[in-house]
């Protein structure tokens, strides 16, 4: 956090004071397997006793807690968290206070779609909703997404759909003017995980099938998956303009919702429900 003043960087460390004490005193010796070694005037672990859980130098844990302006590197703020049995919001904070950035959850698809998002894209109907994660692989559909645009059960990346799907393009009234959008933001997603293989896999696999996404992806053009207007063709209703919005989940930062609404004045509400009885959400 090299731009912060000097107000707000002395601020953070006092706030890192406060927060490893706080931890620290919530501890007792029992709780990770030391001795109480005698009377103590204070509540919870003694800065030592961190210390040493920690594998750091005694000294150098006392001036972290004291706020000083010292170089803190990744692996020691790890072995502080599991040493103050940290939760992962707590380890977070402790990585943000201390002035680097946390770093991002591993594993696509780690944790399994919660009862309390299922429900809400049930809900969204029949108005199309996707959750996807970072590397934009389909966590779940409603069963509105997949009659307006096509998903199926082969239908795992939002990406590679909309590259190699022809039942996607054919329904897709913008398909060419919105790829370039797509594919930048896909690439602004990427940028923060240089080193995810994952990340690596998606583009490799879409080299090797889409020569338009290889050109697009040569561009390096870098954008944001802000609002946009989907424009749909459904052979049944007709024409669909709908106003995609994507959310992230704060409990899962690494999940995203893609939430569709009719576009005000096109006659899309009224095409959906013709069109779609309520359906559930279901898994890809």
């Amino acid at each position: 956090m090299a731009s912060e003043s000097p107000v707000v960087a002395r601020r953070r460390r006092e706030q890192l004071r406060d927060f490893l004490r706080t931890r620290r005193a919530r501890l007792t010796p029992g709780d990770v397997g030391m001795a109480a070694g005698g009377r103590r005037r204070t509540p919870g672990l003694r800065r030592e006793e961190v210390a040493v859980l920690a594998g750091v130098g005694v000294s150098w844990y006392t001036w972290l807690e004291q706020g000083r302006d010292i170089n803190v590197s990744v692996e020691v703020l790890d072995a502080i968290g599991r040493a103050l049995r940290l939760t992962g919001p707590e380890r977070e904070h402790l990585y943000l206070l201390a002035g680097l950035h946390p770093p991002r959850p591993g594993g696509a698809g780690a944790a399994p779609v919660t009862s309390e998002l299922w429900q809400l894209l049930d809900a969204w109907a029949p108005r199309p909703a996707v959750l996807r994660d970072r590397y934009w692989n389909l966590l779940a559909v409603n069963g509105a997404a997949r009659t307006v645009f096509g998903y199926g059960d082969t239908d795992h990346n939002c990406l590679i759909t909309f590259f190699t799907s022809a039942r996607y393009r054919d329904v897709c009234l913008e398909w060419a003017s919105a790829a370039p959008a797509v594919v930048a933001a896909f690439r602004a997603d990427a940028a923060h995980c240089p080193g995810d293989p994952e990340f690596g896999r998606v583009v490799d696999d879409l080299h090797a099938v889409s020569p338009e996404f290889a050109e697009l992806w040569a561009r390096h053009d870098v954008g944001v998956p802000g609002q946009v207007v989907k424009a749909v063709r459904h052979p049944e209703v007709g024409d669909l303009f709908l106003d995609t919005t994507t959310l992230a989940v704060v409990d899962h930062p690494d999940w995203y919702l893609e939430l569709s609404h009719p576009r005000s004045g096109t006659g899309t509400g009224a095409r959906l429900e013709r069109l779609l009885p309520t359906r559930a959400a279901v898994p890809v």
